[in-house]
């Protein structure tokens, strides 16, 4: 009987034709309901068990441990998860992805695949090409594609390691013992980027008898500690967070992998005789999924602990820059640039605020000093506060370029525009008070009283108008009322002050502070308000609001 030879071909193509599938499948789920695993994955993570039930569910559905990854370190750099929640994800998602042999298990060996696949391929192909003009049903047809090509591409696999069953001596390996399967599944699945690739792939030379169950699972082991290279390989010229998660990742996955894999005979002995199994592409993926969970149930206790210990590493590749959270994160995922853009703004205000309470001497002890006191007093550098907040409005004006390159709805279009007027207005308002700064020193060292007194005027204002506009934003608040109010006491005010120096004009010792400097000090403060009430109108408080109804 004549030989068929092994079809090297017919085996990569199945191998590209499944990976090709994997993708549709993922990019027709994020069409279909990217958003919402975005949310469950932000929702329902503030504990760590949460975090590993989110990221099994999650990673079941997207059949993609990696893109669940890249979601979870968005959301870690955004500060919407703490390290300990991401930990606790990245063990789900490992688990989660376990999905996708069962399915091939159940499924991929017990009829004809390639039959089973075209009639997704067929439905999905037809909707993809003629129902553009309906996104759902456009993506469904994705999803299908993905699915039917991950069955075509299992059959193209199996057949061609069907045909070398019996023309392939695997005592080379064998030799060498079970270390050498599992160093081959290791280099594999490093190589092709996918452990749900490397485990279907091993599950049909399981089935084709190349492999026994003991060398199946060793090649499964290092299935699991290879598909860390994904994240090992992203976190190359990544954030500290990200070598943070990828050296989380390798950790897990290798310390649980290298205990089985000591006692992996007695392992899989002990399944068998207890579960009397005598299917052994159901014991692999029984294995599979129980190397998965003894991580979980072996690290989630410690979290804490190595949280704290990941904490301590990686400084040096600390993102540079003076914001706190669009830094850390891509603009791959919109929604989540966009809420680290509103609580970037949040912290602006924050320091805008402070500036300008430094410059008026609010909350701070502004009688002279005397004596030694004096010398040894620290300045304020308020050029500096100041030069601080221009640096972020050029890191938020960049990565503002960089998110409209993204592919944007026109809500968040709208967020985006209305963001960068809010960080405008914020820039407009802390600069009137920037142009005026050493005129309102001049007048807090004055000894001329009309002086004083305008300035204890401005303070009292001052500080009046900024905790209204506080309040507004921290309660979320918008009242189109409330800010026009605020405007007419900002009117009334500069009306009223400018009248009380022009009446106390004659008074007045032309060797105090002059009059022109004081008006304009009362003009840029007033100018100043108005900048900083003009932020309702673009959508500070709005911003936030359409992120809370989207949870």
């Amino acid at each position: 009987m004549k030989e068929i030879p092994f079809d090297f071909w017919m085996f990569l193509a199945g191998l590209g034709i499944f990976l090709f599938g994997m993708r549709h499948l993922e990019d027709g789920i994020k069409g279909l309901a990217g958003k919402s695993f975005h949310r469950l994955i932000h929702r329902f993570t503030n504990r760590s068990w949460k975090g590993v039930l989110t990221g099994t569910l999650v990673t079941a559905i997207l059949q993609s441990s990696s893109m669940v990854t890249l979601l979870v370190l968005a959301f870690l750099g955004a500060g919407m998860l703490s390290l300990k929640s991401a930990l606790g994800v990245v063990l789900g998602a490992n688990l989660g992805t376990t999905i996708t042999a069962w399915i091939v298990a159940t499924l991929g060996f017990k009829m004809d695949i390639a039959d089973f696949s075209f009639p997704f391929l067929a439905v999905g192909i037809l909707s993809y090409l003629f129902l553009e003009s309906r996104p759902i049903l456009k993506n469904l047809g994705v999803f299908l594609i993905g699915f039917g090509l991950l069955f075509l591409g299992l059959d193209f696999m199996k057949d061609a390691l069907d045909t070398m069953a019996n023309q392939i001596d695997l005592s080379l390996f064998s030799q060498y013992g079970l270390w050498a399967f599992l160093v081959l599944g290791l280099i594999v699945t490093a190589l092709i980027q996918s452990s749900s690739a490397m485990i279907v792939i091993i599950l049909s030379a399981l089935n084709a008898g190349l492999i026994d169950v003991y060398q199946s699972f060793a090649m499964i082991i290092g299935a699991n500690i290879g598909t860390t290279s994904t994240l090992l390989l992203g976190s190359i010229k990544g954030t500290a967070d990200k070598k943070r998660l990828a050296l989380a990742n390798v950790i897990f996955n290798s310390t649980i992998g290298i205990l089985i894999f000591i006692f992996l005979r007695q392992v899989v002995d002990g399944i068998f005789v207890l579960l009397k199994f005598t299917d052994p592409l159901m014991e692999l993926v029984l294995l599979n999924t129980l190397l998965n969970l003894g991580g979980i149930l072996v690290f989630i206790p410690f979290l804490e602990p190595l949280q704290k210990l990941l904490k301590r590493s990686f400084h040096q590749s600390e993102p540079k820059g003076e914001t706190l959270y669009i830094k850390n994160i891509s603009t791959a995922f919109p929604e989540v640039a966009l809420k680290a853009i509103t609580d970037e703004l949040h912290q602006v205000y924050l320091y805008v605020q402070d500036f300008i309470f430094n410059c008026f001497g609010i909350g701070i002890n502004t009688n002279k000093s005397s004596g030694w006191i004096s010398i040894f007093k620290t300045a304020v550098n308020w050029n500096e506060k100041y030069d601080k907040i221009k640096v972020i409005e050029d890191e938020l004006s960049m990565f503002y370029a960089q998110l409209q390159e993204q592919n944007l709805t026109i809500k968040e279009s709208q967020q985006l525009t209305s963001s960068m007027m809010t960080l405008r207005s914020l820039v407009y308002g802390v600069k009137d008070i920037k142009d005026v700064m050493h005129n309102i020193k001049f007048m807090m060292e004055s000894e001329d009283e009309l002086a004083l007194e305008i300035l204890n005027k401005l303070q009292v204002f001052v500080k009046m108008q900024m905790g209204i506009i506080h309040k507004c934003i921290t309660d979320n608040q918008k009242e189109p009322k409330k800010l026009i109010k605020v405007l007419e006491q900002n009117e009334t005010f500069y009306e009223e002050t400018i009248f009380l120096l022009y009446q106390n004009i004659k008074q007045h010792n032309k060797k105090g502070v002059p009059v022109s400097t004081m008006t304009n000090v009362i003009k840029q403060t007033v100018s100043a308000m108005n900048n900083l009430c003009a932020i309702f109108n673009t959508g500070f408080d709005k911003n936030e609001r359409l992120y809370s109804n989207q949870k």
